[in-house]
């Protein structure tokens, strides 16, 4: 068995379905864990009305015992689960909650618990940037998220350099009119990135409470992230642990650097060997955090950089295999991705093998 599939037969694997509104190129994942989605509470479903005219909707909401002595947002955001609580903030004070004829404006009000409310939720308000039809994998969607495998060389998100033919136009035109908006504008949650020449899986939040959701998990180190990288030289060690803070590089802010007394995030990855390859190996690099560039200057930092990467590595052992490849970025790849369903509570987890480049490479390397 090689390395691959022995990474492979760690994991559970399931059939996924996929979302009957894809409109881009799909390609098959193989989904590690998949529970199907749980049915919305019936208890939610008697005490809402939701009614769509146009764009705008306006949801009747009657507030149970249960709730009384609550704040208002926070009975709201349990009746209505589908808005995050910060979005229902935003919606109490700008007046769109209304008890009768009068609108309630304080989101700190306490609550009796026999309330009967109506909230009004506008159309979310178009992106600013264009949507563009670019092809997308999509491993996973439904309509709070969606799990995309990406492609090299396509940066996530627009910027000074990068105004368009990015993840997030390609998003935009992937998910039409499904997007229900993040903050009140219908665009896609950016909750993590990975660098624009790095392959592989990232979630993406559809919703105000897959957003919300998803970026706690993010906070609290909860997400599975494991990366497949080759790296030149081969470790001493079968696995090791760096742990090292991380920030901007006094000397060259485009790069991120180890610093000490005090600076900087801390950074934590774990790596182990899979393969012993020619003057290379192949690692697998599991996060604890997901700071910029993380695994790049980790992983150089003892001594073993990522074959290809014009910042970090630059070795000479392997300039002309990687030129007559055509292989002109870092050989690193997310491949793996877990989380928990911010509104199912459901643990996802997915798998994606390498791309055809690194396989390549791979595949020149191996003894």
């Amino acid at each position: 068995m090689d390395c691959l599939s022995r990474f492979a037969s760690r994991c559970d694997f399931s059939g996924a379905s996929r979302s009957a509104r894809t409109r881009a190129r799909v390609a098959s994942l193989p989904l590690l864990r998949f529970d199907r989605r749980e049915p919305i509470l019936e208890a939610i479903l008697r005490r809402t009305h939701i009614v769509t005219v146009g764009g705008t909707q306006t949801i009747e909401v009657t507030l149970e015992p249960a709730h009384s002595g609550w704040r208002l947002d926070r009975a709201l955001a349990n009746a209505v689960p589908t808005l995050s609580r910060e979005r229902l903030k935003a919606l109490i004070r700008s007046g769109n909650l209304v008890s009768g004829d009068s609108p309630l404006r304080d989101p700190a009000t306490k609550v009796r618990g026999d309330e009967h409310l109506q909230l009004t939720v506008p159309e979310p308000e178009p992106a600013h940037n264009e949507p563009q039809d670019i092809p997308l994998t999509i491993a996973f969607e439904d309509e709070h998220l969606l799990v995309v495998d990406k492609p090299a060389g396509l940066v996530v998100h627009p910027a000074a350099g990068n105004l368009d033919g990015t993840l997030v136009n390609a998003l935009l035109y992937h998910c039409g009119g499904s997007l229900s908006g993040i903050g009140g504008v219908a665009r896609p949650g950016i909750v993590h990135r990975i660098d624009k020449d790095t392959s592989g899986l990232l979630v993406v939040a559809k919703s105000d409470v897959a957003h919300e959701g998803l970026a706690r998990q993010f906070a609290a180190h909860s997400i599975d992230r494991n990366y497949l990288a080759i790296v030149t030289g081969i470790p001493k060690t079968s696995s090791g642990t760096v742990d090292a803070p991380l920030a901007r590089s006094a000397a060259n802010r485009k790069k991120i650097a180890i610093v000490e007394g005090g600076r900087g995030k801390r950074a934590v990855t774990h790596w182990k060997l899979l393969e012993r390859l020619r003057d290379a190996s192949l690692v697998e690099c599991s996060l604890e955090t997901g700071r910029t560039h993380q695994v790049r200057v980790h992983m150089a930092s003892i001594g073993h950089p990522l074959l290809g990467d014009p910042v970090y590595g630059r070795s000479k052992a392997h300039r002309d295999l990687l030129k007559s490849l055509g292989f002109q970025r870092q050989a690193l790849h997310a491949a793996g991705l877990g989380f928990t369903h911010p509104v199912t509570k459901n643990r996802l987890s997915f798998s994606s093998g390498m791309p055809a480049d690194m396989q390549e490479l791979f595949n020149q390397l191996r003894v």
